[in-house]
Formats: structure tokens, sequence, C-alpha cells
């Protein structure tokens, strides 16, 4: 095997770690009547579903029609479609006053809709990925499912043990991350040099473009706190979950994965932008929670 092999082993691998560490994190630190709350706003419940598994897939899929992708970008960009919000959404949320109980709540809907809908979505969605619902169904409870109960259970039974062990998993996670990136510039660095300029760049960023900006303008009966959530989680992808399924299959072409991760920097821009255009910062820097007092924009 190959150096570029051997890469490509330890890229799963941290990747798993990455995804399945972020989750248990949050799993740690989820408040359930912060996270109740917000799941009984049925409002923000059916706009997280509408915009993250039916408006999301459906624009990714109308814009490979009208930009003449290659068959694998297309792939990429469809399955970055069907995987809202990246796990350090809580993180811009808390910067800009959103209200992190609602977080809680987008988060762990996510979390769930997208392992019980994705396998369905992606067999529907996606020419020339012929696998079963199992299949992908598989990697998402493993990275996110089991990760995130694990950590919830850890609060529940025992607080403090779960404050105790949070910062040395925030801190292995973090360790991930950088491995993480550092295997994905390794082994896909020349492929993503290659698109530089292309229409993959351009049908991502109007992909970017279109669910930072409606997803707040056309939130309609939402409050700040609950739209800028929408906002920065919907401008930001779940790139374990848009992998998975290409890991599953063997011969998949190497443009699909390089469009996965090329949305890594893309998105990372736009919900600091989402953060900038319509955030209200919260002062001194300290995370806003604003739960509930607030007017409607």
């Amino acid at each position: 095997m190959d150096f570029i092999g051997i890469c490509t082993i330890f890229l799963k691998i941290s990747l798993v770690v990455f995804m399945a560490g972020n989750l248990m994190d949050m799993g740690l630190r989820l408040n359930p009547p912060d996270a109740v709350r917000g799941l009984k706003d049925i409002r923000f419940v059916v706009y997280v579903l509408i915009w993250g598994f039916v408006i999301g897939p459906a624009i990714a899929y109308l814009i490979t029609l009208i930009i003449p992708l290659d068959a694998p970008f297309a792939m990429g960009l469809i399955l970055l479609g069907m995987a809202p919000s990246a796990p350090f959404v809580p993180v811009f949320v808390g910067r800009v006053k959103g209200d992190l109980g609602y977080t809680a709540a987008f988060m762990l809907l996510v979390a769930f809709a997208t392992i019980l809908l994705m396998p369905f979505l992606v067999p529907l969605m996606v020419k020339g990925l012929s696998v079963s619902a199992w299949t992908i169904a598989r990697p998402l409870i493993v990275m996110i499912l089991i990760p995130l109960v694990i950590g919830m259970v850890i609060l529940h039974y025992s607080p403090s043990f779960a404050a105790r062990i949070q910062p040395a998993v925030k801190k292995i996670t973090g360790l991930f991350t950088i491995l993480t990136f550092a295997f994905i510039i390794i082994v896909y660095g020349k492929g993503i040099i290659s698109v530089m300029g292309s229409l993959a760049i351009a049908s991502q960023c109007i992909f970017f473009i279109i669910l930072t900006t409606f997803t707040y303008w056309f939130s309609f009966g939402l409050k700040y706190e609950q739209k800028i959530i929408l906002s920065i989680g919907m401008s930001t992808r779940n790139l374990g979950a848009a992998i998975a399924p290409l890991f599953s299959v063997a011969a998949i072409d190497e443009r699909a994965f390089i469009m996965v991760v090329l949305a890594l920097p893309i998105m990372v821009l736009f919900a600091l932008l989402s953060v900038k255009i319509f955030g209200h910062p919260a002062p001194n820097g300290e995370p806003g929670a604003a739960p509930s007092a607030s007017k409607n924009e």
C-alpha cells in the first residue's frame, strides 16, 4: 500500500473520531429541558426539517440540473445538500446571542433526522450510488447517534463526571479536527487545487449563498434568536454524514470526495458571513443564550 493509501485509512479513522467526538461533546453539554423547549416549538421544528431535508436537497439537485457539472461533482453536491449542520454550529450561535436552548434542539433534531432520512434520500436522489439504506445508515449511527446518546446518558446519570470528562473530549476532538484537515490536504490536495476556478466551486457558492440568506429572510414567525440558528446551521454541512455513503462503496470517482471536502473552507466562510451580516454580537464576546425574551425581527 502506498503513502496516499495509508493516509486515506487514517483519514477515515480521524473523520470518525472527529464526528463522534463532536457529537459526544454535544451530548455531554446538552441540557434536555432546553432541547425540549425548542422541540415543542412546532414552527421551529417544521422550518428545520423543511430547510434541512426538503429545500436544501432540492436546491442542490436543481443546481446540478442548471450548471453542467461532471457527475461526480453533482453527486458530491447533492450529498452535501442532504447533510445540514456542522458540529461547530453552537460555537457560532453563542457568539451572536442566539438561543442556545433552541440550538440544542436544532442539533438534536438534525442529528436524528439525518440518520432517519438520509439512507432513503441518497438512493432516491443520487445517480450512480446504488447502496442499501442500511449501508448508509450504519456509519451515520456510529458517527452521530451512538456518541450523542452516550454523552447524554453520562450527563443524565452523572453530571459531575460529564463535567470532568467534557474538556478532555473537547481537546481530543480538536486534535482529530486538525488531523482530519491535514489528511484531507494530503489525500485530496491536488484534486482540490485542480478544481479552483471551476464550476464545482461556483455551484457550491450558489448553494451556500441561498441557504445562508434565505433561511434567515424567509423563516417567518421566528424570533432573531431562532432565525440566526437556522442561517448558521443550514450554511454549514455535516461533512462526515455527506462523505459516509462514499466510503461505503468501492470504486467511487475521487472527484465526489473532493466536492464534499471542498465544502469545508467554503462553509466556514459562509457561516462567518452569516454571523457578520445577520448576527448581534454578544457583549464582551460572552456566549449569548437569550432564551425567549426578544422581539421578532
